[in-house]
């Protein structure tokens, strides 16, 4: 029997990672920090399909710490979503997450060491259309993890000390595909990993783009069909700190380092990752996405404007960021702390679809799927195809985005 999808569209090595199926649902009721009905309480039990009553942005002054096996889906919360602000997420040891349609953010008021979202220790975790920002060490950790995926998300504009997009520490199985790496200054990702990299955007880096892992031990990394556009901070060394023990397979990588805001980018060369000095491989090491979904470069790049981060519902922020992108070349700005582009806005209140049962699917939709709208038992129930009702509908909401 096949293994099950995490949710039609996973790819990559984290795909049939299995979040909350079977377990319970939990309400996030309210913005507060702590207590019940946050998202605090929500993620700190696994076995837990996690969905918003709410939407608007969720304050927090220490680092949340997830369960695993757990769904948190962002896509459930009305309006414009939900923002995860002033300090950052860990799945440290968390095995079979599923995290969807959320922002998680940073602050220059969290302790300068902070990434903010770590996966240490981490297998069979997927980050689908996830927007993570300002972060004070690395936006994004990922150490001793594998069977791992994230795909059309925004990794952007690290703050001080370090301005870093992310380090990747020893991981195995790890995709990265359709995201976009953005005002970094550099680290985008630093990869001492063994990494499937395919159709990710790396825009307006400062002084390095990709990063070898550049250590003593063997690393993996396959990069394919990926678009570097040099923004107004960019130098010219969009690749840096390879080494032997770096074995890379690229194909089909374009760089555009001109500015024009025209993309006329060109493949990137055998002799420019060999001057680094990785060492080149004639196939690729890790593969784990369906062949059929790696895009042209150009095309990768409009989906990735399209796609990229908590997209169901872009926020000031992250459209600020794709407009950038847009500019080819011409705009972008590697900031200090968000204080710079005016801090977190405000995310009005809108009130979620009828829900008689408060089992997480709208009454209509029930209606219209011959549910019962007064039986709150149908939600969790799994139907012929593996999902179960609420995933159905989650699933759905993802979905119609996506057509």
């Amino acid at each position: 029997m096949a293994q099950q999808l995490a949710f039609k569209g996973a790819d990559g090595f984290g795909k049939f990672a299995k979040g909350g199926r079977g377990g319970s649902v939990y309400h996030v009721t309210n913005l507060d920090d702590s207590g019940t009905g946050s998202l605090r309480d929500a993620v700190s039990q696994p076995k837990r399909t996690i969905v918003f009553d709410v939407c608007g942005v969720i304050n927090i002054k220490s680092k949340l710490s997830a369960a695993s096996e757990i769904t948190i889906a962002g896509q459930t919360a009305p309006g414009e979503g939900i923002t995860v602000y002033g300090d950052g997420i860990t799945f440290k040891g968390a095995d079979n997450v599923i995290v969807r349609y959320i922002r998680f953010r940073g602050s220059i008021n969290m302790s300068k060491g902070t990434c903010t979202l770590a996966a240490d220790d981490a297998h069979d975790v997927i980050f689908d259309h996830v927007s993570v920002e300002w972060g004070r060490w690395d936006n994004l950790h990922i150490q001793n993890s594998k069977d791992m995926t994230l795909q059309y998300c925004i990794i952007g504009e690290g703050i001080d000390p370090q301005i870093f997009g992310a380090l990747l520490e020893r991981p195995t199985n790890l995709t990265i595909h359709h995201s976009l790496w953005i005002n970094n200054q550099s680290r985008n990702p630093k990869a001492k990993a063994g990494i499937e990299y395919v159709n990710n955007v790396i825009y307006n880096w400062g002084g390095s783009g990709f990063v070898g892992g550049h250590s003593s031990a063997d690393n993996y990394q396959d990069l394919v069909n990926n678009y570097m556009i040099a923004g107004p901070n960019s130098s010219n060394n969009f690749l840096t700190m390879f080494t032997a023990t770096d074995h890379v397979y690229h194909q089909g990588n374009r760089i555009d380092l001109n500015k024009d805001g025209q993309l006329n980018g060109r493949l990137i060369t055998n002799e420019e990752f060999q001057k680094t000095g990785a060492t080149l491989e004639p196939k690729p090491h890790n593969v784990a996405m369906n062949p059929k979904r790696i895009d042209k470069p150009e095309d990768a790049l409009k989906t990735v404007i399209a796609e990229a981060g908590a997209s169901l519902h872009r926020d000031a922020i992250d459209n600020r960021l794709i407009d950038c992108v847009k500019s080819l070349g011409k705009t972008g700005k590697i900031i200090r702390s968000e204080v710079e582009v005016g801090g977190q806005p405000s995310i009005p209140s809108v009130k979620g679809l009828k829900d008689t049962d408060g089992d997480s699917i709208p009454d209509s939709w029930e209606k219209a799927h011959k549910l019962n709208p007064n039986d709150p038992s149908d939600g969790s129930k799994i139907t012929a195809n593996g999902y179960s009702n609420l995933e159905i509908f989650i699933n759905e909401l993802a979905e119609k985005h996506l057509k």
